[in-house]
């Protein structure tokens, strides 16, 4: 038995040897680890600040098991004991278990730094509602909250914060206690009165006053009270108060000067954070990884490559042992300056060489891939990849879609979901668009009812993409109705809309609502020029068409695009100004590619301007000689004319260069079920059922006065094998097996990758008109509705 001399002198002993492991650090750990080894194999039984010393060595080493044994062991354990364990669970994100022993430590012993570690573990469990009770909960029973206190639950409140009662009572709560020439509890206030200015519910530049008027009269400042300021001007977009507060600094402190550059590039503003940048260097500041990334996305952004690479080049040059943190930000950020600027093996280089790689890294190639329309190399690093997170799947889903692989992008999205992932809006909104190419209608509704059960209805993306799904689906009421009731609306939303109204026939009410964007003071960009000119198009508007085009230099300073010119030359042929547009042709500042006398043949096609229509196949042979669309149109121009020795000339040269026509088909949705017909079908399982019906319908529709237009068979043969090929065109089989299987009074909607049938589209007017039911069609250029015996189009497509 051991005297009690030697039990103290062996005590002060091991406590001498445990104060040794501070700082903490892994040799540290060791030592604490050792000595509690000779504790137990001496037989000597720790106690108080022993005992606790030990318990937040294993705490802080991350070894939550030993400390929580010695912690079980102790049979009354005080609030010391307690408070480091809430502190241990808290910071390792066990909150729940943190609560549990909070909640079981008495009243009687709880104190000031036991309720910071608790109100510390709300805060860094983003709940700001438990800190703040806690903190009501601690003045209820009289305990003093000190500064650290304030400090935490001035932090969590930022988390939460909406309106301006709250920052004002906790304002008068800092006033009260009489911490308010405190700095950190200062940077802490001034944070949340930031953090609240940026919430909808409140005036904004008041806040703001606030928070300056803290700044002003603080009379210690250090670098977070001027980052605080610089950033929360930044946040609410006040770039020049901003700059002012930067300006009025004596010390060179990078926080400041990053979170500067940071807000030039978040509001647009990419040669202020480059002039900044550069001005860093001048003034002898050091960059860091946060300012490269800064400037490395302004020049991203911007399309400033050759001044990123001169900084990629300046990095290799001057940073020659990096850490990992660094190395990590600044590649990700270099692989995404490479993709954005057009140089995806650039991006692979980088991501290649990284030492360390994330998520970010994995999504910022595969974001590089899918836009670059490099879809196989996409799917492959998708496959490769070590994790994924929501953003990884909205990429691939959007990328599917916007390159075509419509059907893919849906079963990505299923599978997303089957693989526990929650959609966010924006991977709806790729799932809605692919249903948009897809015509996939009752498919595109469904995920509709699924936004807004989710709560995604007010969504921007979301929004947009149902507009052009229920558009290109043939529900163009359904696409105003969405516009109309959504919160809030961009200039993608306009131009979404113009488009809709355009390739419905709506042409008035394209220009209308053009007419409303411009008063709503939202500038027209190149997009909703060509939305607006097509618009013109669709419905022969051609001297509004005409203003419009001249508008776009004159009154909104954009230079009109190939693409423009196209339009417009479109516009005129199909009116049969020709002379007009020779003279557009012959004017443009570019030298005219294959869509522009791609459409000059359209139109000469149409007004059998034979030489002219001549002379832009010629051109097309020479810049597209593999296209299809040249022979077909100028066979066709041709027939139309009776040349059928030059019908022949044409589809020989077909042969011989291997051109091949692509087959029309058309294709109806029923019962969620796709039906696709091809010309002269015999393989659709009920195909013979829909042409018994078409005789049927065929014979009431002669009696209205219809009779099959034969010059639309661009072959030479006899009158009935004529009418025999038209009656077994995909489109019309489509429309009867619509008329066949949808219930009575439904509209039919068809689908058909090439331009409509001339006899087609007559026919369908007499059919709408025999069944009184409307008939949609959507051929590779519009829509056509027909009803009552009318079309949309007016006969003008």
């Amino acid at each position: 038995m051991r005297n009690l001399a030697d039990v103290r002198r062996l005590a002060n002993r091991y406590a001498a040897q445990l104060k040794q492991c501070c700082p903490h650090n892994p040799t540290s750990y060791s030592i604490a680890r050792i000595v509690h080894a000779h504790m137990i194999t001496s037989g000597f039984n720790p106690r108080g600040h022993i005992l606790h010393r030990l318990i937040d060595v294993y705490c802080k080493s991350s070894d939550l098991v030993s400390g929580h044994h010695l912690f079980d062991e102790i049979p009354q354990p005080d609030v010391v004991a307690r408070t480091t364990l809430i502190s241990a669970h808290s910071s390792t994100g066990n909150h729940n278990l943190a609560r549990e022993i909070f909640v079981g430590t008495p009243l009687g012993i709880r104190d000031t730094v036991c309720y910071n570690a608790m109100i510390t573990g709300y805060s860094r469990n983003n709940d700001g509602f438990g800190a703040i009770e806690l903190f009501r909960d601690m003045l209820r029973t009289n305990i003093r909250p000190d500064n650290f206190t304030f400090t935490s639950v001035l932090g969590a409140l930022a988390l939460i914060v909406e309106e301006e009662k709250q920052c004002q009572q906790m304002h008068c709560a800092v006033v009260k206690s009489g911490t308010g020439f405190v700095t950190s509890i200062l940077n802490a206030l001034m944070s949340v009165y930031v953090k609240c200015a940026s919430s909808p519910l409140v005036s904004s530049s008041s806040l703001m006053t606030v928070a300056r008027k803290l700044f002003d009269e603080m009379t210690g400042r250090d670098e977070l009270s001027w980052t605080t300021m610089i950033a929360g001007y930044v946040r609410n977009g006040d770039l020049d108060a901003a700059r002012q507060i930067l300006d009025g600094m004596t010390e060179k402190l990078v926080v400041a000067w990053n979170a500067m550059i940071s807000g030039y590039v978040h509001h647009g503003f990419f040669l202020e954070a480059l002039e900044m940048f550069r001005k860093m260097y001048l003034l002898g500041i050091q960059w860091d990884e946060f300012t490269y990334t800064s400037v490395l996305s302004a020049c991203a952004n911007a399309g400033f490559f050759k001044y990123g690479k001169q900084v990629h080049a300046y990095i290799l040059r001057t940073e020659a042992s990096p850490s990992l943190d660094f190395s990590l930000s600044v590649n990700n950020a270099l692989v995404t300056l490479y993709w954005k600027c057009g140089k995806i093996d650039g991006a692979r280089q980088v991501f290649n060489q990284m030492p360390l790689k994330d998520l970010v890294s994995w999504n910022a190639i595969l974001s590089g891939y899918v836009n670059a329309g490099c879809v196989d190399e996409a799917k492959s690093f998708f496959k490769k990849m070590p994790e994924r997170n929501l953003l990884t799947w909205t990429v691939m889903i959007s990328g599917l879609a916007q390159n075509g692989f419509c059907e893919e992008a849906l079963k990505l999205f299923n599978r997303m979901k089957l693989e526990g992932f929650e959609p966010c809006d924006y991977a709806f909104a790729g799932a809605i668009i692919s249903c948009a190419w897809l015509a996939a209608l009752e498919h595109g509704r469904q995920l509709h009812g699924q936004l807004v059960r989710l709560g995604f209805d007010c969504s921007l993306s979301a929004g947009n993409a149902l507009i052009t799904m229920y558009a290109k689906c043939g529900v163009v009421e359904d696409a105003h109705y969405v516009f109309l009731t959504m919160p809030y609306v961009d200039s993608v939303s306009w131009n979404a809309m113009i488009a809709a109204l355009g390739q419905h026939g709506r042409g008035a009410q394209a220009l209308e609502l053009f007419e409303l964007m411009l008063k709503e003071d939202i500038l027209p960009d190149r997009i909703t020029f060509l939305t607006v000119i097509s618009a013109c198009n669709h419905a022969g508007l051609v001297e509004e068409g005409h203003r419009y085009f001249k508008s776009m230099s004159s009154l909104y300073g954009i230079c009109p695009g190939e693409d423009h010119y196209a339009r417009m030359i479109d516009l005129l042929c199909r009116a049969g100004k020709f002379s007009e547009a020779k003279d557009m042709i012959e004017t443009m500042p570019v030298e005219p590619s294959a869509p522009i006398w791609e459409a000059l043949l359209a139109g000469c096609r149409i007004h059998g301007n034979m030489d002219l229509g001549i002379q832009a196949a010629d051109r097309l042979f020479e810049l597209v000689p593999q296209h299809d669309g040249t022979y077909v149109l100028l066979s066709n121009m041709f027939a139309t004319a009776g040349r059928w020795d030059d019908v022949a000339k044409v589809r020989k040269l077909m042969r011989d260069k291997g051109v091949k026509k692509e087959p029309g088909c058309s294709w109806i949705e029923v019962q969620n079920k796709v039906h696709v017909f091809l010309v002269d079908d015999l393989m659709h399982p009920e195909v013979q059922a829909v042409y018994n019906y078409l005789d049927e319908l065929g014979l009431k529709m002669r009696k209205l006065g219809y009779i099959p237009d034969t010059k639309f068979v661009l072959h030479n043969m006899e009158s009935e094998q004529k009418e025999y090929i038209l009656s077994t065109h995909s489109e019309k089989l489509a429309v009867g097996f619509g008329l066949l299987k949808l219930p009575l009074g439904a509209t039919v909607r068809v689908f058909k990758n090439l331009r409509i049938c001339g006899d087609c589209h007559n026919a369908f007017k007499f059919m709408s008109k025999v069944v009184e039911r409307e008939i949609v069609v959507r051929d590779g250029k519009r829509f056509h509705h027909f009803k009552n015996g009318e079309c949309s189009c007016g006969n003008y497509w």
